[in-house]
């Protein structure tokens, strides 16, 4: 399989990629929206890789130029700001599968294979991770402005910007043994 990264960040893209090639897999890598098309245009892949935030630009926009490129290439997006509201966006959009970072290189060969994740642990998700998702899916809605994000919320902008300085930790799963 052949397949192009596209992430900024120089050293998690050459790692992955070491990774992945190291699984058989061919993978090119593109640090910017610009050449990653051009690369797609030289030679569409099976499947890419696409950072969230890719600079200044969004990895949601290349959804629909990738799509148009090669309609049966499998697309995923991967980012460190996981949330369900781009999680929704990402998939109408039309990619085939969202993974938060950092992700293995085993998961996104479970994810290109429509396997399901190694274990599914039924537990609730966490009240700090939903309302940091509620956040997001708002400062979404209000393209980034936190001002508007603030009042859609019904909070003060001062608190809300102390809500977005604190991230959801991993969330710990008890098990009974």
């Amino acid at each position: 399989m052949n397949g192009l990264l596209i992430d900024d960040d120089e050293v998690y893209a050459r790692i992955l990629q070491r990774s992945l090639q190291r699984r058989g897999l061919q993978v090119r890598i593109a640090h910017d929206a610009a050449s990653a098309l051009a690369l797609v245009e030289a030679q569409a892949p099976e499947f890419a890789l696409v950072d969230l935030k890719i600079g200044a630009s969004s990895g949601l926009d290349l959804i629909a130029p990738l799509r148009a490129a090669r309609a049966d290439m499998q697309i995923v997006l991967v980012t460190g700001y996981a949330s369900v509201a781009t999680a929704v966006e990402a998939i109408k959009r039309g990619a085939d599968n969202y993974l938060p970072k950092p992700v293995t290189a085993e998961a996104l060969l479970r994810a290109l294979n429509d396997e399901p994740a190694a274990e599914e642990v039924d537990t609730m998700t966490p009240l700090s991770r939903l309302e940091w998702e509620h956040i997001q899916q708002a400062m979404l809605a209000c393209d980034g402005n936190i001002s508007a994000a603030a009042r859609l919320l019904g909070m003060h902008r001062r608190s809300l910007q102390r809500k977005l300085a604190k991230r959801p930790g991993p969330e710990r799963i008890d098990r009974e043994l």
